[in-house]
């Protein structure tokens, strides 16, 4: 394991591994766009037109990357990304990126539609971690996950708004997408070629979503579950269920999916702590714009009011470094962490964090800056990026 770590050196190389590692409908389902896959690319295409401003002969001894996320330290501007379905890249995979989130210094954020449960998460990390709330047409459910992550002392909630309705991303479709996978042909051959991934699940009880079998009413097992959340993401979602929620919750509350100034401003009035820049990762709007063109615009309307981060595309630590240049707080990551998990499980995230945090600390060495503090557009050429 130490000597195929050692050779990591990027997070593209943690991808190869994991398309090797992981059945290929888990694969897919993460690292895949809506129709098109247009937005999908253009969050990643986007920030290579980026560019830095290298400077010389200044002091770069004492360097330092710390800063405060939604009042969460941070030992860089980064956190990791609520992703459904995490504990299919790897056993019991929610757990395993918790701690290594925590062990590194950075936030980790649970997906209402993971694997392992709010309570699992909470025991095998015995720290404060974010949670993410999608909004069903069962309110009694969402009360009560808010209030289960309350009682696991999670120290932010995140909000997300972009997924009323479900956007139509084909692979999943074409391969079947279910948890477990059915034992169809396709799948059992394909399972076949994956031997570590079998083993590892194997030998886990956590093979659905934990946060709603036997939470949810009328959801008892898997046969059950499928027509539940068919028919529970609630098209109806508006601003004054923000309300509802963030006088429910009480605590630190970030709203997740905002593309638009407008929405921006509205999510600024509505007294959350912060806003995420996405587009779902691509996989909601194709066509929408990336998160990284739109981050300029709202940090400078909405950024004196609201903390601003943002998520699609990273994949580098430079990425990081142009989105807080750009006007961001700190950035979150979705696939580069699930590669590492799944192709590594726990040691494989905690490589995506050294990867990450190498990468923004030589960047903004040579570069010429000593603290993230002092990072701002004067990074970048003009010309270069978005305004």
């Amino acid at each position: 394991m130490s000597q195929d770590l050692s050779k990591i050196t990027c997070i593209e190389d943690l991808r190869v591994i994991a398309q090797k590692r992981v059945p290929r409908m888990f694969y897919d389902y993460a690292d895949s766009g809506a129709w098109t896959e247009g937005t999908y690319r253009a969050n990643q295409e986007d920030f290579q037109k980026i560019k830095l401003r290298q400077r010389v002969a200044v002091d770069m001894e004492g360097r330092s990357l710390r800063t405060t996320l939604v009042g969460s330290d941070a030992v860089m501007p980064l956190a990791i990304a609520p992703t459904g379905l995490t504990g299919m890249q790897h056993a019991d995979g929610e757990m395993l990126a918790a701690r290594a989130a925590a062990d590194f210094g950075v936030p980790f954020t649970l997906s209402t539609m993971s694997i392992c449960s709010i309570e699992d998460v909470a025991q095998a990390t015995g720290k404060p971690f974010w949670f993410q709330l999608y909004v069903m047409r069962d309110r009694e459910f969402c009360a009560n996950l808010i209030d289960r992550a309350k009682a696991a002392g999670c120290s932010a909630l995140v909000l997300t708004l972009d997924l009323q309705i479900l956007g139509q991303r084909h692979k999943d479709i074409k391969n079947g997408l279910s948890t477990p996978p059915k034992p169809t042909l396709r799948n059992l051959i394909n399972l076949a070629t994956k031997p570590r991934w079998c083993m590892s699940m194997l030998g886990t009880k956590r093979r659905t979503f934990g946060n709603i079998v036997g939470h949810a009413k009328g959801v008892s097992d898997l046969s059950s579950l499928s027509a539940w959340t068919a028919e529970q993401f609630d098209p109806r979602l508006s601003w004054d269920d923000v309300k509802w929620i963030k006088d429910r919750w009480g605590g630190k509350l970030i709203i997740k999916g905002i593309l638009d100034v407008e929405d921006a401003e509205l999510a600024a009035q509505s007294g959350a702590d912060a806003l995420i820049v996405s587009n779902h990762g691509g996989r909601q709007l194709d066509g929408a714009q990336s998160s990284i063109e739109v981050l300029p615009s709202i940090a400078q309307a909405v950024g004196s009011r609201i903390e601003v981060l943002i998520d699609g595309g990273i994949r580098g630590g430079q990425d990081i470094l142009k989105s807080v240049a750009l006007g961001a707080r700190g950035a979150m990551i979705g696939r580069a962490f699930l590669y590492g998990l799944g192709a590594y499980g726990q040691a494989g995230v905690t490589r995506a964090l050294e990867i990450l945090y190498k990468e923004m600390d030589v960047t903004m060495a040579l570069c010429g800056r000593k603290h993230v503090s002092q990072i701002d557009r004067s990074l970048l050429v003009p010309g270069t990026y978005p305004t």
